[in-house]
């Protein structure tokens, strides 16, 4: 699913339905799902499995996220399985796993990170992500742009990690990538989106695949502005791993992106710089 003029869209909005008292009613949480590579998830919350205590409040988390698809770090994962792996704690029936190349920092390594989730067994599709600088984390966009090509003509569904260059997000889209995954802000910092600017172009440009905000959500209201900005759905890990109560947030996160992706197809009010009566005076008597 892309944006406002998507399929998905207009099914969701024709989903009218009479009650009783003849008055239409609008469910759309059941009808506008997500759509990756032909795919099809009813959350359009994607959550990460990394920074929790301990595998169980991972496990407690994600279900409180109504998550469908979750991300886990081949390079961080025991894959043998010869001793207690967060895999034990994710029923592979229930969630879609969606490996990631969190840590590589050249396109051949995240490209060998990809072929071993797949060899293991965990998926086809993978989370490319290519780190170009240590300190900020932020991506080495060109890298990624290399990763995704090898890998799309290897017959995996990339999903990349991305900076919100609108340049580089045509090219992976020319390279075969399944989504754009543009960060809100910098990996963990929590700081919510920092270029809307950039990120509505983005929006305006991106309509055949999902966009999706990587990164930088801290709190539900981060999430929402995302989901009410037109992001397809939101990724993210430390904002529920780092909260003083994660289960609780990987709730408050999952009505968030609901909520904001409800504002969104609704479509805001407009902005003005003086005041409406909310009960219109016409008519009344004086």
């Amino acid at each position: 699913m892309g944006s406002f003029d998507c399929v998905g869209f207009r099914e969701a909005k024709a989903n009218f339905a009479q009650d009783d008292k003849g008055l239409e009613r609008y469910n759309i949480t059941m009808t506008d799902h997500l759509i990756i590579a032909g795919r099809e998830f009813r959350s359009r919350l994607i959550v990460g499995t990394g920074k929790y205590k301990s595998f169980q409040e991972t496990a407690r988390a994600l279900e409180a996220s109504g998550a469908e698809m979750v991300t886990v770090a081949v390079r961080r994962v025991n894959l043998d399985r010869s001793k207690e792996s967060l895999l034990d704690f994710i029923d592979p029936k229930k969630y879609f796993l969606l490996p990631n190349t969190a840590g590589c920092y050249t396109a051949d390594e995240a490209i060998r990170a990809a072929r071993l989730g797949r060899e293991v067994g965990i998926s086809d599709w993978v989370k490319i992500e290519v780190i170009g600088d240590q300190a900020t984390l932020y991506p080495d966009v060109q890298a990624t742009v290399e990763a995704t090509r090898v890998l799309v003509k290897e017959g995996f569904t990339v999903l990349p990690y991305t900076s919100d260059d609108v340049v580089f997000a045509k090219r992976l889209l020319d390279a075969g990538a399944s989504a754009i995954m543009p960060l809100g802000a910098p990996i963990g910092t929590g700081l919510g989106m920092q270029n809307v600017a950039s990120f509505r172009i983005l929006r305006e440009m991106i309509t055949g695949v999902p966009l999706i905000v990587d990164a930088g959500v801290g709190t539900a209201s981060d999430a929402a502005i995302a989901m009410e900005l037109g992001a397809d759905a939101v990724l993210m890990n430390t904002g529920i791993a780092a909260a003083q109560e994660p289960v609780l947030m990987a709730e408050a996160m999952k009505n968030a992106v609901i909520a904001g992706r409800q504002a969104y197809l609704a479509g805001r009010m407009e902005k003005k710089l003086y005041a409406t009566a909310s009960s219109p005076l016409e008519g009344v008597v004086r």
